[in-house]
């Protein structure tokens, strides 16, 4: 039962909620804890519902414990502004977020294009990326778009975008939290509330127009990452229908998921950061401010064996998620899965590009610098939008190859269609990030025009079609073939439009394939 001090501390956001009056003919529906008001969209038309609470918030006793059901409210809740971003250290890219951000922060948004709602319309949910230590289900942080859906919707679906426990919030294990845990695992704090979301999807979505047996996740870096977790988790089981990912794997770098005893050894030092006694630790941090938690946490996108991370911690992942996907025991879902042309621009020393070439590839490294046409001999192949051998290389390793060996694994067992997407200044290339804006049809906050509409109406049918039926292709748009054993086909979707094609990076991803064997189980 939740105790008095939970239900205090959020009696000032309960009448805050209540506090201001709704326009006339607001748009209202109802949920499982209670009814929400949300506001009418402009032309084409809809309504969004924003900040709906799918969980209790995670502070006090339930700090580091899966998410419990949001308590019911009375009255009707307003759904207007977005829920305070999940708390997170702090870097330059996350910085305007970080600074609102907060423990309380189970919260959902949800755009529907038509109001009142007609049919049962097919739902996409939104997992936001950040290296799972930063970033909102808002967006616009510094390198994405506003996660708006209301462009999205208008094509026919219903979009949901989450949040989720981040950094030393949601990924931090110690021994006391498994020892208190009836599954007897402790972590993945940030991937159960996902499930917990996917599950009031399930439960609510209907009542906004949604289709509860037609729902696509989709994520992007992290998010995708955690798209991969949630195929390979027992919890995931029923609770989606079709997978994005874009630009991350479950074996984004080649990096093997943490066991719980390594995740608990990380715990057991981040305990130390912030003083805690050898007994009743875990009480003695329970009480600490957000403030002083986040003061031991790892610098964002740093930190090295004291990171926080997803760990195999025998409840939400039971296997390494790697060798769930290799043996096929997976969500046996469609998936559309790819990468940006140049996620990363490589500007370091050929001394330093050798090393990572060498950390990355093993003892195959010299077939690798060969390829990268490092080794003295002939120049490697190369294509503009990709960039020198540095960029080439960190974005094969991080992003291209590992999708290039989950396409190969997943189409063994579900539809599976792969891309490249490289639409963009080719002497920049395509970054990270720089697809969000045409899957959104929203303006990076770094760019200075809106993305190209034919590009962005490519983009958005193929995205919603493919969560429609589990195949991106339809009227208008150049055929996307499935990816197979045999042609390895992929579609690039560049300047010049959706371009089929195969075999994508073919003997770079083959030789990492085969350093990834090579070093399989390797802690």
């Amino acid at each position: 039962m939740r105790s008095s001090f939970h239900l205090l501390a959020s009696l000032p956001a309960l009448l805050t909620a209540f506090a201001f009056a709704a326009p006339a003919g607001a748009p209202i529906t109802g949920t499982a804890a209670g009814k929400v008001r949300g506001a009418a969209l402009p032309a084409p038309g809809g309504a969004v519902f924003k900040g709906i609470p799918f969980a209790q918030p995670p502070v006090g006793g339930l700090r580091w414990k899966p998410p419990v059901a949001a308590q019911p409210w009375t009255g009707v809740r307003d759904a207007v502004e977005y829920g305070a971003p999940c708390a997170q250290v702090s870097a330059e890219w996350n910085a305007k977020t970080a600074a609102v951000g907060s423990e309380d922060c189970l919260t959902l948004n949800v755009w529907t294009p038509q109001w009142p709602a007609r049919g049962s319309k097919p739902v996409m949910v939104w997992i936001h990326g950040g290296a799972n230590m930063g970033g909102s289900a808002r967006g616009a942080g510094g390198i994405e778009p506003a996660f708006d859906g209301a462009k999205l919707a208008s094509q026919g679906v219903v979009v949901v975008t989450v949040q989720y426990r981040l950094g030393i919030f949601g990924f931090f294990a110690h021994p006391e939290l498994t020892a208190e845990s009836a599954h007897h695992a402790s972590g993945n704090y940030g991937l159960m509330d996902l499930a917990a979301a996917l599950q009031w999807v399930k439960a609510n979505i209907a009542h906004f127009g949604g289709d509860p047996k037609n729902v696509t996740i989709f994520g992007q870096s992290a998010g995708a990452m955690d798209v991969g977790y949630l195929m390979a988790s027992p919890l995931g089981k029923g609770l989606f229908h079709r997978a994005i990912a874009q630009s991350g794997t479950v074996i984004i770098g080649g990096h093997p998921t943490a066991s719980l005893a390594q995740a608990e050894e990380t715990g057991r030092q981040l305990a130390a950061k912030m003083n805690a006694p050898a007994a009743g630790g875990l009480a003695y941090m329970r009480k600490l401010s957000t403030a002083e938690v986040l003061k031991a946490s790892p610098p964002y996108g740093g930190g090295g064996p004291l990171r926080p991370a997803p760990d195999v911690d025998g409840y939400f992942l039971t296997r390494p998620p790697a060798e769930v996907f290799a043996s096929g025991a997976q969500a046996a879902v469609p998936l559309m899965i790819g990468n940006n042309g140049r996620e990363w621009n490589f500007t370091g020393q050929p001394e330093a590009l050798k090393k990572g070439i060498a950390a990355a590839f093993g003892p195959l490294a010299p077939q690798a610098l060969k390829l990268y046409g490092l080794d003295g001999g002939a120049v490697a192949e190369s294509y503009p939008p990709y960039g020198n051998a540095g960029s080439q290389f960190s974005t094969d390793t991080s992003f291209r190859c590992p999708s290039v060996l989950i396409a190969g694994q997943h189409n063994k067992l579900a539809p599976t269609y792969q891309y490249e997407f490289t639409v963009g200044p080719v002497e920049k290339g395509t970054p990270h990030s720089g697809e969000l804006q045409y899957v959104f049809g929203v303006r990076g906050v770094q760019e200075s025009a809106d993305p190209d509409a034919l590009q962005t109406q490519c983009v958005q049918g193929y995205w919603v079609n493919f969560a429609k039926a589990g195949d991106p292709n339809g009227s208008g748009l150049p055929k996307w073939p499935k990816y197979d054993a045999a042609k390895r086909a992929y579609l690039e979707l560049s300047n010049e439009g959706p371009v089929v094609k195969t075999d994508l990076r073919g003997k770079v991803c083959a030789l990492f394939g085969e350093a990834k064997l090579q070093t399989a189980g390797r802690p």
